[in-house]
C-alpha cells in the first residue's frame, strides 16, 4: 500500500486514494487493478504534450506553415482516362484474388448522437432492404471476391479487421456472430479492442468516476497502431500474407470496401501510405483537409485555419484547400509494423474537452452541466508524417462519401441523408445500365453489383420502388 502511494506521489496522483478508507476488500481490489494497469510516465507524458498542442492551437492558426498539395501529386477518378483506371483497378484486383488484401474496419463508437446505444454498425437507416451498416460492407467484401475471381481466374478471401472498444467490443461479436457474419467465413473476420486513456481534469488530475474506479475513455482511433501490436493483429496479418490494407471508419455508407482502383493507384505509386479524400462542399464544412504543414504531409482540422484561407481559391474557382480528410486510408503491411513497433510513442495527442461524470471530494457522484475535463486521444491521420511519400487520391462525393452521424433532427450527417444517398446512388447506376425509369426506392443489393457493374439485364426496365435488386 505504502508502494502504490509514493507511486501515486511522483506524479501527483495521490487523490486516486482519497476514499480508501471507505472501500470494500473487492472495491479496493478494482481500484488497485485499475492503478497498477496505468503506465504513469507515459500517461502523464501524454497528458503533457496533448496540453502543449492545445495551446500552441490555441494562440493561433497554421496559415504561415500550411501548404496544399501540389496537384501533381493527387489522382483522380475524374481526371484519370478509363484505360488507366482499368490499370490500377487490375492491380487491385490481382491482390484481392492472391489473398493480399484486408479490410479494417474503425468500429469503436457507440451511436449516442444517433440516439440510441448499441454500435453505429448496427444501425439500419430504412432501406428497402433493412440492412445495417456491418451488412452492407461486408456484402461489398463478398462481391468483391467474386469480381475479383471472375477477373483473375483465382479466389483470393479478403480478411476482415474490426477495430471496437471496450463499450461495443462484445456486443459487435454478438451481432455478427447472431447473423452468421453476413456469410464471410468465421475464421476471416477478427474483432480487437482498442485501448483505454484516463481522463483528466484541465489541472492534470486523473478523473475517478466512482470512489473505486479511474474514469477512461477510448484512445481515439489512433489507438489502432498500438492495438494492432499488442492484441495479435499485426501476426495474424504476416502470417496471412497480407500486403495491402485498406482502413476506414464504420459510419460512412457509401464506402467502398477495399476500393481495387484506390488500392491500385497506391499498388502502383510504391508507396506505404495513402488516403482517399473527396472535394470539400464549402469552405466552411467541418471537416480537416490533407495538406502539407512545414512541407509534411498532415491533416489540418477546420478549426486550425483562417476563414480567409479557407476561402482561397485559385482561378479556376476552385478551392485551394480542397482535399477533405474522410477516413480512408490505404497501409501496407511493412508500414503499419514500422509505426507500431517503432513511431506509435512519437505520434501527436489531441485532447477533447468533455463533460465527465466524476465523485467530488465528499465522494458523492456529479454529472457536469459544462466540460470539467479532457479526454486524450491520437488520430489515425497523424502518421502520415512516418511515411516516406504519401499517395492522395480523389474520389467523387456522391460515389464515395456520405457520414451517419447524427439523428435525423440535424438534417444533415443523419439516417435520412444517408439512405437518400445510397438511393440517388443506386438510380444513376441503374439509368447509366439502361433502365428506363427508376422510381420509389429501388436498391441494388451490394451481392450483385459493387460499384453499378452487373446491371445489364435490367436494360430497358421500368423500375418501380420499393424494391431490392438480389
Amino acid at each position: 500500500m505504502e508502494a502504490l502511494r509514493r507511486k501515486l506521489a511522483d506524479f501527483g496522483q495521490e487523490h486516486l486514494l482519497q476514499f480508501w478508507d471507505q472501500l470494500s476488500e473487492q472495491e479496493r481490489d478494482e481500484l488497485r487493478q485499475d492503478i497498477m494497469e496505468l503506465n504513469f510516465p507515459e500517461v502523464t507524458d501524454c497528458y503533457d504534450r496533448a496540453m502543449r498542442v492545445f495551446s500552441s492551437v490555441q494562440s493561433g492558426t497554421l496559415d504561415d506553415k500550411v501548404t496544399p498539395i501540389p496537384k501533381e501529386r493527387i489522382g483522380s477518378v475524374k481526371t484519370t482516362d478509363k484505360n488507366q483506371l482499368k490499370i490500377y483497378e487490375k492491380l487491385g484486383l490481382q491482390d484481392i484474388a492472391n489473398g493480399k488484401v484486408a479490410v479494417l474496419l474503425m468500429a469503436g463508437g457507440q451511436g449516442t448522437r444517433l440516439g440510441v446505444s448499441y454500435p453505429k454498425g448496427m444501425y439500419n437507416v430504412g432501406l428497402p432492404s433493412g440492412k445495417t451498416l456491418f451488412q452492407l460492407q461486408a456484402e461489398r467484401i463478398l462481391r468483391l471476391e467474386d469480381i475479383a475471381e471472375a477477373e483473375c481466374g483465382k479466389r483470393g478471401e479478403i480478411t476482415w479487421y474490426i477495430l471496437t472498444s471496450e463499450a461495443t467490443h462484445n456486443v459487435t461479436i454478438d451481432f455478427l456472430r447472431e447473423h452468421n457474419y453476413f456469410n464471410l467465413k468465421v475464421e476471416n473476420v477478427k474483432a480487437f479492442k482498442q485501448g483505454m486513456m484516463p481522463c483528466f481534469t484541465f489541472e492534470g488530475k486523473i478523473i475517478l468516476s466512482e470512489k473505486h474506479k479511474i474514469s477512461k475513455a477510448p484512445d481515439g482511433n489512433g489507438g489502432l497502431y498500438r492495438a494492432l501490436k499488442t492484441q495479435g493483429i499485426l501476426d495474424d496479418m504476416v502470417q496471412r500474407g497480407i500486403h495491402s490494407v485498406h482502413a476506414h471508419s464504420v459510419d460512412n455508407i457509401l464506402i467502398k470496401v477495399a476500393d481495387p482502383i484506390f488500392l491500385g493507384y497506391c499498388i502502383s505509386s510504391s508507396i506505404d501510405c495513402g488516403v482517399k479524400v473527396v472535394e470539400k462542399s464549402s469552405p466552411s464544412e467541418a471537416v480537416g483537409v490533407v495538406c502539407k504543414v512545414n512541407d509534411t504531409y498532415q491533416v489540418v482540422e477546420y478549426s486550425e485555419i483562417s476563414k480567409e484561407t479557407a476561402e482561397l481559391r485559385y482561378e479556376n474557382g476552385e478551392l485551394v484547400y480542397n482535399t477533405a480528410n474522410v477516413c480512408n486510408h490505404y497501409f501496407t503491411v511493412d508500414f503499419l509494423s514500422a509505426v507500431s513497433n517503432n513511431y506509435e510513442k512519437e505520434m501527436q495527442v489531441h485532447i477533447a474537452k468533455k463533460k465527465i461524470p466524476y465523485v467530488d471530494a465528499n465522494g458523492q457522484a456529479q454529472i457536469p452541466t459544462t466540460p470539467n475535463g479532457i479526454k486524450i486521444e491520437k488520430f489515425v491521420f497523424d502518421v502520415f508524417q512516418f511515411a516516406k511519400e504519401v499517395a492522395v487520391w480523389m474520389g467523387v462525393r456522391q460515389e464515395d462519401f456520405s457520414p451517419l452521424k447524427n439523428a435525423d433532427s440535424s438534417g444533415q450527417d443523419c439516417p435520412s441523408t444517408a439512405r437518400n444517398d445510397v438511393l440517388e446512388l443506386h438510380k444513376k447506376w441503374l439509368l447509366n445500365a439502361g433502365a428506363i425509369s427508376v422510381t420509389n426506392d429501388v436498391e441494388v443489393s451490394p451481392l450483385l453489383s459493387y460499384a453499378g457493374e452487373n446491371l445489364s439485364h435490367i436494360k430497358g426496365q421500368p423500375l418501380e420502388g420499393p424494391i431490392i435488386l438480389e
